[in-house]
């Protein structure tokens, strides 16, 4: 895969001189709109915190964090983004394409800053990466490039493998686009990609009993937040039912999936903070170019594969970024 180039790097050099009216009160309120759910976004809401504390902002002090969970259920965005609006936020952060339409709809004042979000130019939510334009900046996590990658690594720990069940939320306009990725990447190589679509974190368990019915040599995790957000249930339910998880999620590693191919998602809550920083001393969205992960990384769980019977090629573990033992 050609990785792009880092966008990032013209954060620093980004005009000042046109920029949003310096804020007002002493004390800004950041909000996050969070799909997932409290608990299971806690690491996340502290490297924000770390990466606000690098850029020199003390919470209490410089700011108040208002944090709002969908929990899996997208079509409440509306409802927490006028709820959020009431409170005059000074910056407003999201993690989903539905949270981040939800909020561009109810507002062209308040700065949005966008948190690894598949492909914010091909969904509509900016104009371009080098100029995002309107209200709206952020993080893009490049997923779109990654997801035929899946395959390659999937075929790499299990050559054997020829049928794999790709796991995606329907509710997600991104991941049906990154099915067809998948799938299409899958069938050059004579490999067969079926869909397993999880509406909910309700239905997780039945998603499972199904699958067990007709097992894929691999369950292939596409890049959602609802998915993340269920990432210990998952990795713990692919291992009752025998099943190898892949995921685009490092996190999804740690918590005892078989393998994982992308950026640490922690890491972009942490570079999220360098955003809020520069808005809230006056710089424009628009003047901010969206960045793209400057890491991707490869996790293998060595644990998770003596419990599912597998070896690992050498190759493989020479590559990985990341050997979990």
């Amino acid at each position: 895969m050609r990785r792009r180039e880092v966008i990032g790097g013209l954060l620093a050099g980004a005009a000042l001189t046109r920029s949003f009216p310096a804020l007002a009160q002493k004390t800004a309120r950041i909000a996050l709109l969070g799909g997932g759910t409290a608990q299971s976004s806690e690491i996340f809401v502290e490297a924000l915190r770390q990466g606000l504390h690098e850029n020199g902002l003390a919470e209490s002090r410089d700011y108040d964090l208002d944090l709002r969970w969908a929990e899996g259920d997208y079509t409440r965005f509306p409802e927490l983004v006028a709820d959020v609006l009431q409170r005059n936020p000074s910056v407003m952060m999201a993690n989903t394409i539905a949270a981040i339409r939800a909020a561009q709809r109810a507002t062209t004042a308040v700065p949005i800053v966008m948190l690894h979000i598949n492909d914010p130019v091909g969904n509509g939510l900016v104009a371009s990466l080098a100029r995002p334009g309107g209200n709206t900046t952020g993080l893009s996590n490049l997923n779109e490039d990654l997801t035929p990658k899946f395959i390659d690594i999937i075929t790499a720990i299990l050559p054997r493998a020829r049928s794999i069940a790709a796991v995606f939320n329907p509710t997600n306009p991104s991941n049906r686009i990154l099915f067809e990725s998948a799938r299409t990447q899958a069938a050059s190589i004579g490999v067969t990609v079926r869909p397993a679509e999880l509406p909910n974190a309700g239905a997780l368990g039945s998603l499972f009993e199904t699958l067990a019915q007709n097992p894929p040599d691999a369950l292939l995790v596409l890049a959602d937040v609802t998915l993340l957000d269920q990432r210990d249930a998952i990795a713990a339910l692919g291992l009752r039912y025998g099943l190898p998880v892949i995921s685009g999620y490092p996190e999804m590693t740690h918590a005892g999936a078989l393998a994982g191919y992308g950026p640490p998602r922690r890491e972009f809550y942490r570079r999220a903070a360098t955003y809020v920083k520069k808005i809230l001393d006056g710089t424009r969205p628009q003047d901010l170019p969206v960045e793209q992960p400057a890491r991707i990384e490869l996790s293998v769980n060595l644990k998770t594969a003596r419990s599912l019977g597998i070896t690992i090629p050498e190759f493989v573990l020479a590559r990985a970024d990341e050997v979990i033992e």
